[in-house]
């Protein structure tokens, strides 16, 4: 009797082990739609980050169709990216739904023109940090890794040279934040007339929480050579991963 109850603890044990291993990947829509300029990487980017989910344990749903942000369907993801530009014609209902879904514990990945979206909605910059004011240089430039370690920055040159074009940020405030990347001003001219920020603190990527959810923004994608780089793609990965409560 005793050895069948060992053999029922130890079926128990296998079963839950076996639910463990089987427990679905975490799931993200990918959100590339445009109200303003429609970037050229985006048809690239829509094909990469499902594959780049794919090598990173979560799944990617990439869409351009705005009714994924209605109630119904964004409650079947964990994770939203947003790629976009303009003010998205969503209701306000819609807006408010996506701002309770992130505080209830979901998480929002912004890239490159994500902060370019949304200028008449303030709640949408506060909750993603910012929003984009010009983008001074277009060349090669020094990004100084603030934090290496942190999921997506682990691993990463310091400095991580890069050619890209580079955002500022007006409505953006460090101490709200937590910078992970910034411009090394050295490596750029900050005489230009775009060049709006005068205490050359220009960041490109951070992360902070918004109610019990997470968010990560990096201003970085621009150019389809840095989508396709294997520092970009396992950058990108380990923020939706932190995103998505993955990796701490």
């Amino acid at each position: 009797m005793q050895k069948l109850g060992l053999l029922f603890l130890l079926a128990l044990s296998c079963a839950g082990l076996t639910a463990r291993a089987q427990a679905p990947n975490k799931k993200v829509l990918y959100l590339t739609y445009s109200a303003g300029y429609r970037h050229d990487v985006i048809p690239l980017s829509m094909q990469l980050l499902p594959e780049i989910g794919k090598k990173n344990g979560f799944d990617v749903v990439a869409t351009k169709d705005l009714a994924f942000l209605y109630p119904e369907e964004l409650k079947k993801y964990d994770g939203v990216v947003f790629y976009t530009t303009g003010e998205l014609p969503i209701g306000d209902a819609e807006k408010a739904n996506l701002l309770a879904w992130i505080k209830s514990g979901k998480g929002f990945i912004g890239i490159h023109c994500a902060t370019d979206t949304f200028y008449k909605w303030a709640d949408y910059g506060d909750m993603i940090g910012g929003y984009f004011n010009e983008h001074p240089w277009h060349q090669e430039v020094k990004i100084k890794v603030e934090d290496p370690n942190t999921p997506a920055t682990k691993g990463l040159p310091n400095p991580w040279v890069l050619n890209d074009e580079i955002y500022q940020f007006k409505n953006w405030d460090r101490s709200k934040l937590h910078v992970l990347l910034s411009l090394d001003p050295s490596s750029v001219d900050l005489t230009k007339p775009t060049v709006h920020r005068t205490d050359r603190d220009f960041a490109n990527a951070w992360t902070k929480t918004y109610g019990d959810g997470r968010v990560f923004y990096s201003a970085l994608g621009h150019r389809s050579d840095l989508w396709q780089s294997p520092e970009y793609q396992a950058f990108l990965a380990g923020g939706i991963r932190w995103t998505l409560g993955l990796e701490n």
